[in-house]
């Protein structure tokens, strides 16, 4: 299955659920929970509040307009044409900077990065400390849910509980399976490119962010600088091998990408050992999420929708929606699921009191 650019028809844009308020949110969403075994399916909703902007806004559209995603074939094309695309220059249109790859990415990743967890991933996190969560698969690859109970889980646990569907910003692969830390790589890029490394530099001197997509891409306004000599570093352990290879790409899954037919199993499966499905921030626009929800209503799991603004399911059978923003209810519901034991265990008390709420200014 591969992924394809996220869609949304303009019928069901134009739909919209009735106002609530967050005590009959609250109540209605605990109670959905509180019986435990829940998988959580989550989208980049969840991340607004983390300074990380969705790729849509409350009317179902596109916030950037001029939204042209990074396509796999692009990006691993062996062709002066495919290095160009990882340079970030866009042969069909040379005076375009909406198709950089390479440099976009560069760019885009420190604030993915710098980004902290919210008051939704804290909550979620005390759900999933708590059992009631037992399976998070998450469409995000900024990895706030693992960085929200990273204090709490080792890495082996965090990998069994939390899916990461379309993969992580924080490593990068070459083409022949060498792995690197996305940190380390963005140093290779840096000293490669001594010019691009002060303009992030001063970047963050300035306080300046470019607006960041979801998947660490970003838009860039870079008018009268040349990016063509930009340089892709060559992966040193192909380099060890006698082999040139400028293929490194971040381990997530691009547009027009294959899921790997393991996490696709694996996601089917923590859908059929739930009991039932709480999708959160999600317009279920991609299918590899459409699907899993698909799955769940033809197993008969009841599934529940917390998200604000149309999305692909709310004309489908079997759905329930409550539009109201996760941060004005999560917290709460957590308090109403646990009762006494969201106040006496240090651990879950700690986490309701952890989480920021910086989401970006024109949101």
């Amino acid at each position: 299955m591969r992924v394809s650019v996220p869609t949304i028809s303009h019928v069901v844009t134009a739909a919209s659920s009735k106002p609530i308020s967050p005590a009959v949110a609250v109540e209605r969403i605990a109670n959905f929970l509180s019986r435990g075994n829940v998988t959580l399916l989550t989208g980049a909703g969840v991340s607004v509040d983390s300074g990380i902007r969705a790729y849509r806004g409350k009317d179902g559209r596109y916030m950037n307009p001029n939204y042209q995603p990074i396509f796999y074939h692009e990006l691993v094309e062996e062709s002066p044409k495919g290095y160009a695309f990882r340079v970030g220059y866009h042969q069909s249109n040379p005076v375009s900077y909406l198709a950089l790859v390479r440099l976009r990415s560069y760019l885009g990743y420190p604030p993915v990065r710098d980004a902290q967890p919210n008051i939704t991933h804290c909550a979620l996190a005390a759900l999933q400390y708590t059992s009631h969560i037992p399976r998070l698969i998450t469409q995000n690859v900024d990895g706030l849910h693992k960085k929200a109970i990273a204090h709490l889980w080792d890495d082996d646990r965090m990998n069994r509980q939390i899916l990461e569907l379309h993969g992580t910003l924080h490593h990068v692969h070459c083409t022949y399976g060498h792995v690197t830390d996305r940190d380390t790589f963005q140093d290779w890029i840096s000293a490669n490119n001594p010019y691009w490394k002060d303009y992030i530099e001063g970047l963050e001197v300035t306080g300046q962010k470019p607006r960041t997509n979801p998947d660490g891409d970003v838009c860039v306004e870079l008018d009268g600088v040349s990016h063509y000599d930009f340089v892709v570093p060559n992966c040193p352990q192909c380099t060890s091998e006698g082999r040139h290879n400028t293929n490194q790409k971040p381990a997530v899954v691009f547009f027009g990408e294959s899921i790997p037919v393991s996490i696709k199993d694996r996601s089917f499966h923590d859908i059929e050992q739930s009991d039932r499905l709480f999708l959160v921030g999600t317009t279920l626009a991609t299918f590899s999420a459409f699907r899993l929800v698909q799955h769940a209503i033809k197993l008969g799991k009841p599934v529940l929708l917390l998200n604000v603004g149309p999305t692909r399911v709310d004309s489908l059978r079997g759905v329930e929606k409550i539009e109201i923003s996760t941060s004005h209810v999560m917290r709460d519901v957590v308090n109403v699921v646990l009762g006494t034991r969201a106040s006496a265990d240090p651990v879950v008390n700690d986490l309701l009191n952890r989480g920021i709420h910086k989401p970006p200014s024109d949101v």
